[in-house]
Formats: structure tokens, C-alpha cells, sequence
């Protein structure tokens, strides 16, 4: 897995991620003598300026994710927001002023986004977002596309970091690392089958679903308040979208369910979710050493997740 990179590494990663962007939007048509970088953790998002188009870079990737897995998974995003938008959504839409396609350059996967003037900072009301997901959901429900089931847990990534953590003690303590491996054993059948999770969770009803926490995901625009990042599309419960945000946030749906004729949140798949999202927390401990802020959360993280119940409650 290696050692962590420097500050300086990262700083030539995001360099060649924002030379990458301009140089496919150059290519695309668009005008860009003013790239500006807007957020760097996971992916590098750069506004093209003067265009009114905003690039978002893939960068801290899975080992096993190449450029075709990059490019399936950012089709699938283009087409449920193009769709969403469609609809009459509020979304931050792909751009109309360029092909609606993931770009490959210099080894980099990217998008193109329409870019949108963010409202005056204040403190986010994720109470609140919760309940507006409500909405999303109910749109959602109509989308046509075809999606896979649970993709956004990554059930391959959360293999393969279980396995590059062994003998990372800097990063796991080894007892939380066997606690992984035995909840996954548990957990995994269930997140990789739709068939198991039907017989798991009867009459729990799929369908299409952000898959990424977009209560954390709603970008205050100056006009209203806009879904976003929807990286991780897939096909699941809609308790997939709340997990880890804990009781307020649940309770602020439920009341929003209630009110438009939905269906609550079930707390046996709200236990599950959040078991899920958490082991995929832990197994995001393998990519610190491509983002180091990730090892600083170490502590926090497993000691909450000790906290939990084992594997969502899925065994005694």
C-alpha cells in the first residue's frame, strides 16, 4: 500500500488534474484562460472560467478502478442527472456546452458540470436536507435507466482494503481489522445479491437512490438549493441515503415521508445500512496513503464503530 504521500505530491497530483481538465476542455471548444479549483479531497473539481463549465477530476481512486470502471460509473451519474433535470429537478446539471460523456486525459477520468454561483456561507442544516431527500426520492422512483444493485457499497473495494490493512497497525488496530473481516463474512452476501437482500429484508421495496448521503449533498446555490454529486447512483433501499446521519436526520425524513404518503424508514435496513456505510468507512482507512487527512479520522472512527452493533445486528 505504500507510505503517505507528501504535501507536495499532492500538490503535482492536483496541478496535473487541473492541467488535464483545461486541456479537455481547450479541446471540447470551451474558452479557458482562468482554471480555478474549487474543492480537493477526493476528486478535483476546477471551474473553467470564463466558461460557466466546472470539471470534476477523479483522483483518489480504489487500486482496482481503471479508466473503463471510472467512465461506466460517471456515465451512469450523467444520465440520472440529465434525467433529473429533465424532470424539472433541482440539480446541478452536466453542461449543455459540451458532449454529455466522461473525458479521459492523461490518465485522469472526468465530467463537466454547469457551473453555479454558491450562496453566502453558512453552517449546513443536514436536519433539514434530510427531509428534503424525500423529494429526490419520489423523483427518482421514475427513472427508466437500468442500475446495479447496492454498487455504491463497493463490495470490491471493501475486499481488497481489508486485505491491504493487514499489517497497517498505523492505520487499524488489528483487532478492529479482525472485527472487519467477521462482519464482512456477514454483511457481504447480503450487499452483493438483490436476491438476498429481498430474502433479508421482505418487502423492503428498491429503487433508484443517490447512493452517496445527498442531506450532505445539496448545494446552496443563490436562487435555492440544488442535489449534487451523485456519483455513487445505484439501486437500493432509501435507507441507504441516510445512513450514518443518525436520529435527527431519520426523524426529519419520517415526518417528511408521513406528510407526502411515503414509506419510513425501516429501522432493521436503517440497522444494516448503517453497518454497511461504517465498514466502508473503516476500509477507506486503506486509501490515506493517497489522502492522509483520512488516517487523522482513524481514532474517531473506531471508536464509534465499536460503539455499533455487530454487523448491523444481523447475527447475535
Amino acid at each position: 500500500m505504500g507510505t503517505f504521500m507528501t504535501a507536495e505530491q499532492i500538490a503535482d497530483r492536483t496541478s496535473r488534474a487541473v492541467d488535464a481538465a483545461v486541456r479537455a476542455g481547450r479541446g471540447l471548444g470551451l474558452t479557458v484562460t482562468d482554471a480555478r479549483v474549487l474543492y480537493d479531497v477526493f476528486s478535483v473539481v476546477v471551474h473553467l472560467a470564463p466558461s460557466p463549465v466546472v470539471a470534476r477530476v477523479l483522483t483518489v481512486l480504489p487500486h482496482h478502478a481503471d479508466l473503463d470502471s471510472q467512465a461506466s460509473r460517471q456515465r451512469a451519474e450523467l444520465d440520472v442527472v440529465r434525467w433529473l433535470a429533465d424532470q424539472g429537478v433541482p440539480v446541478i446539471p452536466p453542461s449543455s456546452l459540451v458532449p454529455r460523456e466522461p473525458v479521459q486525459v492523461d490518465g485522469f477520468s472526468m465530467t463537466f458540470w454547469q457551473f453555479v454561483e454558491k450562496a453566502p456561507a453558512t453552517e449546513p442544516d443536514y436536519v433539514a436536507n434530510a427531509g428534503l431527500v424525500t423529494d429526490l426520492h419520489a423523483a427518482m422512483r421514475a427513472y427508466p435507466g437500468e442500475l446495479s444493485f447496492l454498487s455504491a457499497a463497493e463490495p470490491r473495494f471493501i475486499e481488497d482494503s481489508i486485505a491491504l490493512l493487514d499489517g497497517r497497525p498505523d492505520l487499524i488496530d488489528p483487532a478492529d481489522l479482525d472485527r472487519a473481516r467477521r462482519e464482512w463474512q456477514v454483511l457481504e452476501p447480503v450487499v452483493r445479491s438483490r436476491t438476498a437482500f429481498e430474502k433479508t429484508f421482505p418487502g423492503i421495496d428498491l429503487q433508484p437512490i443517490h447512493g452517496d448521503c445527498p442531506a450532505v449533498n445539496i448545494f446552496h446555490e443563490v436562487d435555492g438549493d440544488l442535489y449534487a454529486d451523485f456519483e455513487m447512483v445505484t439501486l437500493g433501499p432509501v435507507e441507504w441515503d441516510l445512513a450514518g446521519l443518525g436520529p435527527e436526520c431519520e426523524a426529519a425524513y419520517n415526518r417528511e415521508a408521513r406528510r407526502k404518503g411515503m414509506r419510513q424508514l425501516n429501522e432493521d435496513v436503517l440497522r444494516f445500512v448503517n453497518a454497511v456505510g461504517m465498514l466502508r468507512g473503516v476500509a477507506s482507512l486503506a486509501l490515506a496513503p493517497q489522502l492522509p487527512l483520512l488516517a487523522d479520522a482513524a481514532g474517531e472512527l473506531s471508536a464509534q464503530w465499536r460503539s455499533m452493533p455487530f454487523a448491523g445486528g444481523l447475527v447475535g
